[in-house]
């Protein structure tokens, strides 16, 4: 690194502490710190609901994945954005018509008040431990760079996030997204996967020195496509910070495009950083431990000056994931557990107000849990494993079968989260296993409970579905 690299990587943070700063000038009311006023155009939805997603682990884990499989990692990330465009596509109808801000709050409206609770706690656990794993990556990225040991570089790169975040909320976020997001796809596109390209010389080289497998989209085998599809796909579907980016548009044909548009690029990029992997192999081919695939490949192919652009687009992705699922945290606990059960006649000056300190507590946690684990971003896959295995079936029964009912919901979400936790902790972090077991009997309880609950008058009094104008 020069000092022209630091010096692109210096400025680009300090945009991003100016952004925070103006963000408090625009974001006066809840709505617009929490959803940006329900106001974004296609263009805009789809840079921050590609850049809330394509974080540290999508993009250096894809690389890793191309070094070690080559073009079957590709599932990784794709599942990911499958998810966010399945959503937009099948759900989001049935669901914007309930006006909401949060995930637990249509399993409120559903299925009551404790569904709600339960439904909020969980949800916020997941995008806290995304942001924390975020949080442990950006601190990684600055440490290499800079040279700094390993929590300074925490502090300063997870400060950086949440300040922004904790001034301006959604419309921050939704203006560093799009800065982010720009500068994510300039980074890779245009500049690390030509040269890797070239460097390795060529498409044709990749295809004469590496083995076959390489080039089957299947060779990391059936089951671990199916883990991914299910732990990924399924986890964005019911993600409180992708429901959120929706939530910003200004209308459901807007949000459907931009939903398409992400599954596209999704796999493009994914394509993109498996390619860097692969040439990775051919110039760098005794790299030992293949999570430092991609800044291995950087410092050893870019020049001055475009090094530290592509830093600071890894950096772009890293962080604009942490503030996304930040926000997505606090606005589930001061929204749908302290507003609700705490402060349930506060204005909205005050609801504001309370949405802030909150996204400070949570930053807080967050940095000091990073601080703890360190390197533990084994807990991403815990988290989506969780959400994914213990909510997705109650909303949706809850959306299309009538009979389901809040006692269902209730039971067959706590247990199906005791099951996944307690099958985590027998066979491992790293097992498959757990979300599929938790997702039986999600099923299992949900259907048995609302047939043998004959009478429906444990859903939530609020259950009434506002139908949408055909």
């Amino acid at each position: 690194m020069t000092w022209i690299d630091m010096t692109i990587i210096i400025i680009y943070f300090a945009v991003l502490v100016v952004v925070g700063i103006l963000g408090t000038i625009k974001a006066k009311t809840s709505e617009m710190y929490i959803l940006a006023g329900r106001n974004l155009g296609v263009f805009m939805l789809f840079g921050c609901l590609t850049a809330v997603f394509l974080g540290g682990s999508s993009t250096i884990g894809s690389a890793q994945l191309g070094y070690e499989s080559g073009f079957s990692g590709v599932w990784f990330v794709f599942s990911m954005g499958l998810g966010i465009t399945l959503f937009g596509l099948l759900l989001l109808k049935k669901v914007t018509g309930y006006q909401l801000m949060t995930i637990s709050e249509l399993l409120g409206k559903l299925f009551g008040i404790e569904s709600k609770l339960i439904g909020a706690v969980i949800a916020a656990i997941y995008t806290l431990m995304v942001s924390v794993t975020q949080v442990i990556a950006i601190g990684a990225l600055l440490s290499a760079i800079f040279d700094w040991n390993l929590t300074f570089s925490m502090l300063i790169g997870g400060g950086v996030v949440f300040f922004y975040t904790i001034l301006g909320g959604m419309w921050s976020v939704s203006m560093t997204d799009i800065i982010q997001f720009s500068i994510m796809t300039a980074g890779i596109f245009l500049i690390m996967l030509p040269i890797s390209l070239s460097k390795a010389g060529g498409f044709g080289e990749l295809t004469a020195q590496l083995p076959s497998s390489y080039f089957d989209f299947s060779a990391i085998g059936f089951k671990q496509i199916i883990q991914y599809l299910v732990t990924f796909t399924l986890g964005m579907m019911v993600g409180q910070d992708i429901w959120q980016r929706y939530f910003t548009a200004k209308s459901l044909n807007t949000a459907r495009i931009g939903g398409v548009l992400v599954g596209i690029y999704s796999l493009l990029y994914s394509m993109a950083m498996i390619l860097i992997g692969m040439c990775a192999l051919i110039i760098l081919p005794n790299i030992a431990d293949t999570q430092n695939v991609f800044t291995s490949m950087a410092f050893a192919t870019l020049p001055s000056g475009l090094l530290g652009i592509v830093f600071a687009a890894v950096a772009a992705a890293i962080m604009s994931t942490a503030s996304g699922t930040l926000l997505a945290s606090s606005t589930l606990i001061s929204k749908d557990i302290l507003k609700d059960h705490f402060f349930k006649n506060i204005s909205d000056r005050q609801f504001l107000l309370l949405s802030r300190v909150t996204t400070f507590i949570v930053g807080m946690i967050a940095i000091v849990v990073a601080l703890w684990i360190q390197e533990l971003l084994v807990a991403i896959d815990v988290a989506y494993a969780l959400l994914a295995g213990s909510i997705f079936v109650p909303i949706l029964l809850g959306l299309f079968w009538k009979r389901a009912t809040a006692k269902a919901a209730f039971w067959s979400i706590l247990i199906s989260a005791l099951v996944i936790l307690g099958g985590l902790a027998i066979e491992g972090l790293s097992s498959s296993n757990p979300i599929l077991y938790g997702i039986v009997v999600n099923i299992v309880v949900m259907i048995v409970v609302s047939i043998t609950d004959r009478s429906n008058k444990n859903r939530g009094q609020d259950n009434v579905k506002i139908e949408i104008s055909r």
